[in-house]
């Protein structure tokens, strides 16, 4: 069902440093900060040869960032994002199977323009899961 691996997702208390760690010390290409608000992040991203990073920051004080910080703040890998082809049919069968989906269940536009869904971290060893629709 899941597909390749779309990116791995990191908060970080400062995006420029961030950024700038990235590209600078690991010669990687950094693109432009881009402000989420359905999502309450500003992200950006770090593309590789066989995925992408997502560096996320908090976009107002409501954000789910700034409590992942508030419990790590210097930062950490927050989600890893999966492809799938069929969001809908990817979420029944993981409901079918007993996997919780964060939110309304109903797919969010994310940052790439397409469908993405969250699903809960206990249910997979601990980890956020996102799966984006290509």
């Amino acid at each position: 069902m899941i597909g390749r691996l779309n990116h791995v997702a990191i908060a970080v208390p400062d995006l420029a440093a961030a950024a700038a760690l990235y590209r600078d010390t690991l010669g990687a290409r950094v693109g432009a900060p881009r402000d989420e608000p359905d999502h309450g992040v500003t992200v950006i991203f770090i593309d590789l040869p066989n995925t992408r990073i997502e560096l996320l920051a908090p976009l107002g004080k409501d954000s789910p960032i700034a409590g992942f910080l508030e419990k790590s703040p210097a930062g950490g890998i927050h989600h890893v994002c999966y492809e799938v082809e069929d969001i809908l049919a990817a979420r029944d069968r993981l409901k079918a199977a007993g996997a919780r989906v964060l939110g309304s269940g109903e797919p969010k536009t994310g940052a790439h323009g397409k469908p993405v869904l969250f699903l809960h971290p206990k249910d997979f060893n601990g980890c956020l899961v996102e799966l984006e629709q290509v």
